[in-house]
């Protein structure tokens, strides 16, 4: 034994064996600070386990928690004009979009797709803040009309997720044209007779409150969700007086008869299936892999 077998050889054994440790294994909560391994949080629906604090989460993984399996389908959506008004602040318009497209994987702010839910045919739409804080420019117009024309065609009910900043003012009066299109668009499935649920997420503000965003035959909110039209800053500084504490918020809009409820990401789809299945007339989700059993084959047999 010497310095080579006892100091060089597990030095050099300890240098070529070294891993790069990931820097995104760890999410910190926004509210209370604690450090959460990525995974678990990803179980979770992006809920903080200690504090139930709810974080952004992206559509795509928002349908794979809520679609049976995690299976559903896309639907087209057509693409409008790239950059119709020449728009240009610090950056050109089109280079915003790339930028997001690239950092999101996405087309656009919003998702529309096909799939069960407890074995119940449905259509979803949902909004992706992180793409441009989910503003409602055309694209996202085209995407509920899109999503509306599919539930018409399939007689299926309509879910939306929304999450957005407001209208999108690279896109000007052409943004603010989507709350009228997509008033339309709701409408249409009420003369279907088809139910339009409404999931208002963190946050939902401006333009989009104003128009499909409020218009759902049940509307539910995630815990903690800002829901306005103008932000509680805005408001305070035009009437100058203190709001009260929560003031926007979704436990403040169901105290005050805006909502119908506020529902914990983990649990909402369980509620989905139940409202849906109540809303089209078809008996309760049976839970589980196995169809419900025969009634015939239940039945007790009669004494011979």
């Amino acid at each position: 034994m010497n310095w080579i077998t006892n100091y060089v050889r597990p030095r050099i054994n300890s240098i070529f064996s070294r891993r790069e440790v990931p820097e995104n294994l760890w999410t910190k909560c926004d509210d209370c600070g604690t450090m959460l391994f990525h995974r678990e949080l990803s179980d979770n629906q992006n809920v903080c386990t200690s504090c139930g604090h709810h974080m952004a989460i992206t559509p795509r993984a928002r349908f794979t928690a809520l679609f049976d399996g995690g299976i559903f389908t896309e639907v087209a959506v057509p693409e409008p004009l790239a950059d119709p008004l020449q728009f240009r602040d610090q950056k050109k318009y089109p280079e915003r979009m790339k930028a997001a497209q690239k950092s999101t994987g996405e087309r656009d702010a919003m998702l529309v797709a096909t799939g069960e839910i407890g074995r119940t045919p449905i259509v979803a739409a949902a909004q992706d803040f992180s793409f441009m804080g989910g503003s409602m420019g055309m694209y996202v117009g085209n995407a509920i009309i899109a999503a509306a024309e599919e539930a018409v065609k399939l007689k299926r009910p309509l879910i939306l997720f929304s999450a957005a900043g407001g209208a999108r003012m690279q896109e000007g009066i052409l943004s603010l044209m989507q709350m009228p299109r997509s008033t339309v668009a709701i409408q249409m499935l009420k003369e279907a007779g088809l139910p339009y649920i409404v999931v208002l997420t963190h946050p939902t503000t401006g333009g989009v409150t104003a128009s499909y965003a409020m218009l759902g035959d049940v509307q539910i909110a995630e815990p903690g969700a800002l829901i306005c039209f103008a932000g509680p800053r805005v408001i305070e500084q035009t009437i100058r007086e203190k709001l009260p504490e929560g003031f926007q918020r979704a436990e403040y809009l169901l105290d005050h008869g805006m909502l119908d409820r506020v529902t914990p990401r983990t649990k909402l789809r369980e509620e989905l299936i139940t409202i849906t299945r109540m809303l089209i007339g078809q008996p309760p989700a049976v839970w589980g892999d196995l169809p419900a059993p025969d009634a015939a084959a239940t039945a007790p047999a009669s004494a011979t």
